[in-house]
């Protein structure tokens, strides 16, 4: 049985890392705030995965995005993947010269899926993450695209079922109704998968506490549960988060101490 993941989600936007809710952005801080609250060399032991999003509104400021990249990757044991506004095979190349490990494509997915295939077969299938924002309509969800600013006009198993065929590696579903709300996962969103589905899935949106995480991952559906608010899980949250979980019997990883690590490095 393969071990389940959690996995943080780092906003950024034009040199600001920022907190999400129903997708409304706040600014938090720039990197430095982000590497004086968050070392991710330290952060790694109790994550599986990071998730770095270039969620700007505007004009992107790639080179920044790139920089910043660069710097949390540096040190950072865990696995990366990185997107946002990716809109060619140079654009993810530079995601990877960065130190992502994977690509993340959303818009794309659905109005570019020929440029989905180019990536993939540029770089393999597992190295494309399919990121889609849902929202609740009354009777079911909407995919929305553009940062959650357009519907897209097609059932949402409808439009999932094209990226079974070999080019997306696994999907990060993000509840937009629950984003920032800390009030738990949708996991009613899992019904818009198709019935046939066999590609890994992350939930994401609504996270408040570990019970949430728990509850992510007692679903069999899902394989990794996300989390992208950077408050609830300051200090020394995430390790506890993570021991609590590993405690109550969940199926995680369990990596080294970090002290018996740094007492080695000191060795």
């Amino acid at each position: 049985m393969l071990k389940k993941r959690i996995i943080f989600t780092l906003l950024f936007d034009n040199g600001s890392f920022m907190l999400s809710r129903n997708f409304r952005l706040q600014k938090v801080g720039n990197i430095s705030w982000l590497q004086k609250n968050y070392n991710f060399s330290n952060v790694a032991f109790f994550i599986d995965e990071l998730v770095v999003l270039d969620v700007s509104r505007g004009q992107r400021d790639l080179e920044a995005f790139l920089a910043a990249l660069t710097e949390i990757s540096t040190g950072c044991f865990a696995p990366i993947a990185a997107g946002g506004g990716v809109d060619s095979v140079v654009h993810a190349k530079q995601l990877l010269r960065a130190g992502a490990d994977k690509v993340v494509l959303n818009s794309a997915l659905f109005e570019q899926p020929h440029l989905v295939q180019e990536i993939a077969s540029e770089f393999g299938q597992q190295c494309v993450v399919g990121s889609v924002d849902l929202k609740a309509n009354g009777g079911g969800y909407d995919i929305m695209v553009n940062n959650g600013m357009r519907k897209l006009n097609m059932p949402p198993s409808e439009a999932l079922a094209w990226h079974m065929r070999g080019d997306v590696g696994e999907i990060y579903l993000n509840c937009i109704d629950r984003d920032g709300t800390g009030q738990g996962y949708d996991l009613d969103i899992l019904d818009i998968l198709p019935t046939d589905w066999n590609l890994p899935v992350i939930i994401a949106g609504g996270v408040g506490n570990a019970k949430h995480f728990a509850a992510g991952l007692a679903e069999p559906r899902i394989d990794a549960v996300a989390t992208a608010h950077l408050f609830n899980f300051v200090g020394n949250g995430l390790m506890n988060a993570r021991r609590a979980l590993v405690r109550e019997g969940l199926h995680l990883a369990e990596w080294p101490d970090i002290r018996a690590v740094d007492l080695g490095r000191a060795g």
